[in-house]
């Protein structure tokens, strides 16, 4: 299948507890669901009416075939999926907190995508992709998934497509946080437009000054066109190449269920937006509504939006659609 949005990484099962403040130790019930900071934004892509391919590699196992389902139920492409006998496929546990973030604990090393086949990335179709998300996380997995990482974005370059790339910060799975901060870095310097929040500016450039952040990623590399700063439910600082810079603000919500998955919508948001030929301030003004509707419900993705469903939140906000 063609798509015009693509992205690589991990897919996991994850087993998300349903107690409330109960630590991962004492829980007993759980409930399954598709995760993964690159397959929730593949899923907000589609969801938003876009076609979206997924790479990554599967162990043959109950947890890859439910990916791969999943996949499917949400329309996004699995043709660049290989399943291998091999390796196993990742899961995760994940507690239910009332305040704060959830503890998260992974059962992931040496997994089927940590052995990720280069070959399936000269195989991929790129003649309809307008737009690739690249994520942190993939490059963190094994030193094999850090050289497809930057295999693809080669490719990528060669293509003149349109990246985005979010740091998504995962110290747990790097050697040490000097290597993360590194790599993370030199990683993000080949992308168009970056997706930090202000606690990963902080570990990785020193600062919580969104303007600051912005400043050092646009001084980073010279394909960086962008940098759009996450500020929570303040929204989103934006400082492009030329100078110019604006705050969208972001949107008040009523009740607020699980924030993971909300950065993840916030991509899908921009991404779907851009590649509708909106502009920046409607980009981000999406992205912003999109990742309001994520913390709102209990899995990573179950929030994100179908077209309506964005439209009638903007309405009700007072904001023209975007």
């Amino acid at each position: 299948m063609m798509s015009e949005f693509l992205t690589i990484g991990e897919p996991i099962a994850l087993f998300g507890s349903t107690e409330v403040d109960k630590s991962l130790k004492d829980a007993q019930n759980f409930q399954k669901f598709l995760a993964g900071a690159e397959v929730n934004v593949a899923v907000g892509v589609s969801r938003l009416g876009h076609t979206s391919e997924y790479i990554t590699r599967l162990g043959k196992d109950p947890f890859g075939e439910f990916i791969i389902d999943q996949l499917r139920k949400n329309q996004v492409g699995t043709d660049y999926i290989d399943q291998t006998e091999d390796y196993w496929t990742a899961f995760q546990l994940k507690d239910r907190v009332s305040q704060g973030d959830p503890s998260i604990f992974y059962f992931r090393k040496g997994s089927a995508a940590a052995h990720l086949n280069q070959e399936i990335l000269d195989n991929i179709d790129f003649s309809e992709v307008k737009m690739v998300h690249l994520s942190g996380i993939f490059p963190a997995i094994s030193s094999e998934a850090l050289a497809a990482f930057r295999h693809f974005v080669q490719l990528l370059e060669k293509k003149q497509i349109r990246t985005t790339f979010d740091p998504n910060l995962r110290p747990q799975l790097w050697e040490s946080q000097e290597k993360m901060v590194a790599t993370i870095n030199e990683l993000a310097s080949h992308a168009e437009i970056i997706l930090p929040g202000i606690n990963e500016g902080e570990i990785l450039m020193g600062s919580r000054d969104p303007e600051k952040i912005a400043d050092f990623y646009l001084a980073n590399g010279a394909a960086t066109q962008t940098v759009v700063v996450k500020l929570g439910t303040e929204g989103a600082y934006v400082k492009q190449k030329d100078g110019t810079s604006f705050t969208i603000p972001g949107f008040t919500v009523n009740e607020v269920v699980d924030t993971v998955g909300a950065g993840d919508g916030f991509a899908a948001g921009l991404i779907t937006a851009l590649i509708e030929g909106k502009s920046l301030k409607e980009a981000v003004t999406r992205a912003n509504a999109v990742g309001a509707l994520a913390v709102q419900s209990p899995g990573d993705n179950d929030g994100y939006p179908t077209p309506k469903e964005l439209a009638d939140f903007l309405v009700k906000n007072e904001v023209k659609p975007a």
